[in-house]
């Protein structure tokens, strides 16, 4: 059987044309519809099947018995069919009968055929039916055959939806016009409240047309589309807000190599070669870009195709002529957004003054459009499933991103308890921000240092904001999971100068690069499949194994600390040969740059995270190569447990206030404390008032801790007696009862230490 080409798809559809343009009923027009298709691809089946009353039914067929059509029927999920229609998926099977989901329906006669292909036929991003071809030998469809079927399925959707045939979607404004309070759970990507009114962003442009009159005009309409997207792109870029260097900066880069990339757009023209119209061959490619999203477990990966799914809208809208997202129209004072996804550059159309918050069905923490509504200042919840479906444009929400939490039309009860907490809210960061220039010392006049973690250049703003310390971790993989490719020296060494430049004479302790495992780079090939990604090819273990990115890493920091004092700390130190690999590295560049005469740090303090158990037993041996150490208690902690902290089964299983935890972090401090050598904490447990008690009742006087965090714990450190504090710990750790949480909450409440 030949294959399907662009030149035969492109017949397929003259001959679609005419049948939609003639005033035959819908049947027959399916009746010919398969009759094309099996004859162009030399098939000896062709079937259609439409999603009717929540069914899918077996609409026409040229092959099956004819006396199935209107009676076979399978739901979402049942047989091949229903599988293609729930996943949106295609399938193309050379013995149909061997897959799991095959479902024999002996009324069609399909026993004679073997192999089998599939397409789902979409309309508004859901199926509505399914197109399949079948043969009677067991061979697989080739890819431009599939590519011919996807392309009919197009066209199919247009004529099924005109006919009234398939079943409507419920609009979200149709679900929530009779709905009563709802509340929505998500995840916490921007932290923060707000109040306002469903706006949806409707990024999206239903296709009226689909098959061409003249290609070379749909081609046109084309190359003008996307010299008016980059225009727009360019100019977002230059943005004065946004033009500084940070994280989003990098962001908008990457967003504008895939405007300007040939591969895209050499796509695009392929499907107006098949005879498709501007609209729906930026639809067709989108479609097959969707499909591989679907297959990518990487999040990295995925979130750099939806920036190619949010410049497909882009283009969609401008080629469409319907730039109708809210952004273009205006949003109202007090909006809410409302959107499947967003794209970064997306996002930043959008009037700050009158954007409140965004709650997306979609979304990740390490998402580009999470980094910018960061730097925004915009609280966002994503993970919000069926969000779209349950409210309607207009309605009053209260999103509170703190509790990972949004009301849709809230009761007066609960207008009122988030009215309460906001106030309270509001009054303890007034508080907390008052504190700014108050420094963290205990009643019996002990000093804590309390510094910031950061990987954002805009994060440094906190130290003026909080009156921290300094930057006691700063992340420097972000610059490189948001860039689409490994980030240039020079590049690098301008974040890192930046960072210290606004900074100033409070510290920075630069963390080198902690990628590999489940931070993968879609651009670095580590050759390695983890299994347990926490656990595997990461951090220093991947740097010193690709020394050409540490050496790159370590001249840019040096040459960003030249005239001032550099702190530079390794992730994942397992063995003392590790911290001593990793410091040559660096004293390396440092000699290259002083033999051809290049300025350099005045001083360079070396550290290492202690994170990973092991490292425990060789701190005789360690300590004394190091200038400081830090105990990174979010990777510690999983490893010492032997519990993955993204389980969500064993999330609140294993607490930091037990006695195993804090027992080894007293044994890490005595050793330090021996040695002389600074100890300080670096995570999500030492930013806690109750852990960060604890953690200072041990030992500690160092905390490195979330901005939002230091306001909170030095309001507990003011209210701390530590020389009462530290025979009480240790007489709660050597004796445990159980429930240290709950001895030490009751010890905080009786001395009136402000743990929140």
């Amino acid at each position: 059987m030949p294959a399907a080409s662009a030149a035969s798809s492109r017949e397929i559809l003259k001959g679609l044309h005419a049948v939609m343009a003639s005033r035959a009923a819908a049947q027959a027009k399916l009746n010919k519809v398969v009759k094309i298709i099996a004859e162009a691809l030399s098939s000896e089946v062709c079937s259609i099947y439409i999603l009717r009353d929540g069914m899918l039914e077996l609409y026409a067929t040229l092959g099956l018995n004819q006396s199935a059509v209107h009676v076979t029927k399978l739901s979402l999920g049942e047989g091949l069919v229903g599988a293609i229609a729930r996943d949106a998926s295609v399938l193309n099977l050379d013995e149909a009968a061997g897959h799991p989901d095959f479902a024999y329906r002996p009324e069609t006669g399909e026993e004679l055929f073997h192999s089998f292909a599939g397409v789902p036929i979409v309309r508004r991003e859901r199926a509505i039916g399914v197109l399949a071809v079948q043969h009677a030998d067991p061979r697989g469809y080739d890819d431009l055959e599939i590519e011919a079927l996807q392309t009919v399925a197009m066209v199919l959707s247009e004529l099924i939806a005109n006919a009234g045939l398939a079943d409507r979607a419920t609009g979200a404004t149709d679900a929530a016009r009779d709905g009563g309070p709802v509340r929505c759970m998500g995840l916490k990507l921007v932290a923060g409240m707000a109040r306002g009114h469903v706006v949806f962003h409707q990024p999206r442009v239903l296709i009226e047309h689909t098959v061409a009159e003249d290609t070379e005009a749909e081609r046109h309409r084309v190359y003008a589309a996307f010299d008016k997207m980059r225009e727009q792109i360019d100019n977002m870029t230059s943005m004065a807000e946004f033009g500084t260097a940070g994280e989003h900066q990098e962001i908008l880069e990457t967003y504008k190599m895939f405007a300007y990339d040939e591969g895209w757009s050499r796509r695009i023209n392929e499907a107006i070669d098949s005879g498709l119209t501007a609209e729906a061959a930026i639809e067709r490619v989108q479609q097959r870009t969707r499909m591989r999203m679907r297959q990518i477990d990487d999040p990295l990966l995925k979130e750099r195709m939806h920036d190619l799914d949010d410049l497909a809208n882009r283009l969609l809208r401008i080629v469409s002529g319907q730039l109708g997202t809210a952004a273009q129209m205006g949003i109202p004072r007090d909006a809410i957004l409302i959107a499947r996804n967003l794209g970064p550059a997306e996002l930043l159309e959008y009037d700050r003054r009158h954007l409140k918050g965004v709650i997306l069905e979609e979304g990740s923490l390490t998402a580009h459009v999470t980094i910018v509504a960061r730097a925004m200042g915009v609280p966002m919840l994503g993970r919000c499933r069926d969000i779209r479906q349950l409210v309607g444009e207009g309605d009053y929400v209260l999103l509170d991103a703190d509790e990972s939490t949004a009301f849709v039309r809230p009761s007066n009860t609960v207008e009122e308890a988030f009215d309460a907490k906001l106030v309270t809210t509001q009054k303890r960061r007034a508080e907390y921000a008052a504190m700014r220039e108050k420094l963290p010392v205990s009643k019996d006049g002990e000093r804590i240092t309390v510094m910031v973690n950061a990987g954002l250049r805009d994060d440094v703003a906190a130290l003026a904001v909080t009156g921290a310390d300094g930057i006691g971790l700063f992340r420097t993989e972000f610059q490189f999971l948001v860039s689409a490719t490994l980030p240039r020296r020079e590049s690098q060494q301008r974040l890192y100068r930046s960072v210290l430049d606004a900074a100033g004479d409070k510290p920075v302790v630069f963390r080198t690069v902690d990628i590999g495992g489940d931070k993968a780079l879609p651009y670095l090939d580590t050759d390695h499949d983890d299994e347990n990604p926490a656990m595997g090819w990461r951090a220093l273990r991947l740097a010193l194994g690709r020394d050409a990115l540490m050496k790159a890493q370590a001249r840019a920091l040096l040459e960003a600390g030249a005239g001032r004092e550099l702190r530079v700390m390794f992730p994942m130190v397992s063995e003392p040969w590790e911290f001593d690999a990793a410091k040559a590295l660096v004293e390396g560049q440092r000699k290259w740059l002083a033999d051809h005469r290049k300025p350099l740090p005045t001083k360079i303090r070396y550290g290492a995270m202690l994170e990973v158990p092991a490292l425990a037993e060789t701190l005789d041996v360690l300590l004394p190569k190091v200038d400081f150490l830090s105990i990174g208690t979010n990777d510690l902690t999983q490893f010492l447990f032997a519990a993955d902290r993204a389980n969500p089964r064993l999330a609140e299983r294993y607490d930091w206030l037990s006695p195993a935890i804090l027992r080894f972090l007293r044994r890490v401090v005595t050793a330090c404390d021996a040695a002389d050598v600074p100890v300080a904490v670096c995570g999500e447990m030492g930013g806690r008032p109750l852990e960060a008690m604890a953690l200072i009742g041990i030992g500690l006087r160092r905390l490195s801790i979330t901005p939002a965090a230091v306001g909170p714990i030095k309001a507990m450190v003011r209210s701390l007696d530590i020389s009462a504090l530290v025979p009480d710990i240790r007489t709660l750790l050597d004796a445990p009862n159980g429930d240290l949480r709950g001895a030490l909450t009751r010890w905080a409440e009786q001395k009136a230490v402000l743990i929140g």
